[in-house]
């Protein structure tokens, strides 16, 4: 009976020990784990949450970075075996575009190509054509 006292009371103040712990996670980093697990369907419904929203912003990030490194070619838009190309003014250099039809409008015109380059391949991504002003 003596000893059944002491294990009782360990045990009794265990718990309260473990219900104060949940009840105040800011106190210790290692307390916080012991209140995620205890409120698991709050957690994972904010970080499934989290998730989309997160990739929102990546996927506009990327579609903003895409759009940053967009520029201007200005040169002439010419034929290159079964493609159309734009023989840049300024460097001499063709480039594949790869919106063939737009490019088709501007057949042997100057012009000006709002672009993204692809230089592994050295494509232009077209984003708009329009006609120069200045004649090369």
């Amino acid at each position: 009976m003596k000893r059944l006292l002491p294990i009782v009371a360990l045990v009794g103040l265990s718990g309260l020990g473990i219900n104060l712990a949940a009840q105040t996670p800011s106190q210790t980093p290692s307390q916080t784990p012991s209140t995620s697990d205890s409120q698991a369907s709050p957690s994972a419904q904010s970080p499934s949450a989290a998730s989309p929203n997160s990739s929102m912003p990546q996927s506009q990030t990327d579609a903003s970075t895409s759009q940053q490194s967009a520029r201007a070619f200005e040169g002439k838009i010419q034929k290159s075996g079964d493609e159309f190309v734009l023989q840049e003014s300024a460097t001499q250099t063709s480039y594949k575009l790869d919106d063939q039809d737009k490019a088709k409008q501007f057949e042997g015109k100057s012009v000006k190509v709002m672009a993204t380059m692809d230089s592994a391949t050295n494509k232009l991504h077209v984003v708009d054509i329009t006609p120069s002003e200045s004649k090369y």
